[in-house]
């Protein structure tokens, strides 16, 4: 049977997780924690030694630029998120979501991410992207199809930043302060 909405947004995918497998090689935790301003969304250590990411009240620009180490998290968060509340128990929330500690850990992490993500859409049927029974986060009373859409602008998005970030930060002074 022919899925041409699913093998679309499945397509879609593809060229999304391609980007994003290009900026996440080669990347190292040393440029995860440098910070390409001297404010912005970035990660921090917890009292129990795993990192906790920080949250903005408000998406202005004079946050400053977010660390590649958050826009990770974000990424990680996110997918971990649409997952979870798409083809699990819903329960998962924003602060049980961490930030892995180190570059090769965020590789696997987000690469985990990919590979569930694209095995349950592979299992859905034309039916299934048009109904909103999936529908729960971060939209509702959407078809499922609308979600699977999201799910590939938001990668695609998320990789435009990192590769944007690691552009600055090859070529930013390197005195601490990533600026």
């Amino acid at each position: 049977m022919t899925n041409l909405l699913r093998d679309s947004l499945l397509g879609q995918l593809d060229i999304a997780w391609a980007l994003t497998s290009y900026h996440l090689e080669g990347l190292t935790t040393e440029d995860c924690l440098r910070r390409p301003g001297r404010v912005g969304l970035h990660v921090h250590r917890g009292e129990d030694g795993l990192w906790l990411a920080e949250w903005p009240e408000h998406e202005g620009y004079d946050l400053g630029p977010a660390s590649v180490a958050w826009l990770t998290w974000h990424l990680g968060f996110w997918w971990s998120m649409v997952h979870n509340h798409s083809f699990g128990d819903a329960s998962l929330t924003r602060e049980q979501v961490r930030w892995p500690g180190t570059a090769d850990e965020v590789r696997a992490w987000v690469a985990r991410c990919h590979a569930d993500w694209r095995a349950e859409v592979e299992r859905l049927t034309d039916e299934d992207l048009r109904s909103t029974e999936r529908t729960r986060w971060p939209l509702q009373g959407k078809p499922f199809g609308d979600i699977v859409a999201w799910v590939n602008l938001e990668l695609m998005k998320n990789a435009a930043e990192i590769g944007y970030a690691r552009f600055v930060l090859a070529v930013a002074p390197t005195n601490g302060t990533g600026v």
